[in-house]
């Protein structure tokens, strides 16, 4: 059986790793300068795809007239002071981006968790098991009953603080490329259960 298949209720929320209800800032996947919204009928102008910061969510953004934009760039959409973004239209589903913002989709998701690092560091410090027989970090790809093991014995002497302290005391490269690795696999709803994309 799918390891995901069990009980998709337990989500990121019981890691708390979500510390706001609404996204302060979302990074730009792709933008048109003259388009319509798909969220929401009869709006238009300049459209842009974006993913949120803390909610990893995809998202609908209108952005203000003689504004430039870049793709990758963090832009702030919380509820003050916006100068580039007039409003959020609403949340995206990933089969219906455009394959330019599908393609930046990987690389922009690396860029997060590196950026947020202490987040996810915390992440892997407390993640607990989902069921007597399976653990969530487990559902990370790359990180098998071994590693796991080598996480949970070793954080139990020493929190890790940052990701290359993971990789020079468990051995396991790259964790911040497996992580984006499992929001992509969450994004495109290859799997059931989330981690870390809010629902």
């Amino acid at each position: 059986m799918n390891q995901d298949n069990f009980h998709s209720r337990h989500t990121s929320h019981d890691y708390s790793l979500h510390s706001h209800k609404f996204e302060e800032y979302a990074y730009v996947l792709d933008f048109s300068l003259r388009a319509k919204s798909i969220t929401i009928r009869g709006r238009e102008g300049i459209i842009i795809q974006a993913i949120g910061e803390n909610r990893l969510t995809l998202l609908e953004l209108l952005g203000i007239q003689n504004v430039n934009f870049e793709i990758g760039e963090r832009v702030y959409i919380g509820k003050e002071g916006r100068n580039k973004i007039i409003s959020v239209l609403g949340k995206l589903q990933y089969e219906s981006i455009s394959p330019s913002a599908k393609n930046e989709l990987p690389s922009i998701v690396e860029k997060i968790v590196l950026a947020n690092e202490e987040r996810f560091v915390s992440y892997i410090n407390s993640a607990q098991p989902i069921t007597p027989r399976i653990h969530s970090l487990e559902l990370i790809p790359g990180i098998g009953k071994t590693y796991m093991m080598s996480i949970i014995n070793d954080r139990e002497k020493e929190k890790f603080s940052s990701f290359s302290d993971i990789q020079s005391r468990i051995g396991l490269k790259d964790i911040h490329r497996l992580v984006a690795k499992r929001i992509i696999e969450e994004i495109t709803k290859e799997t059931r259960m989330a981690l870390f994309v809010g629902r």
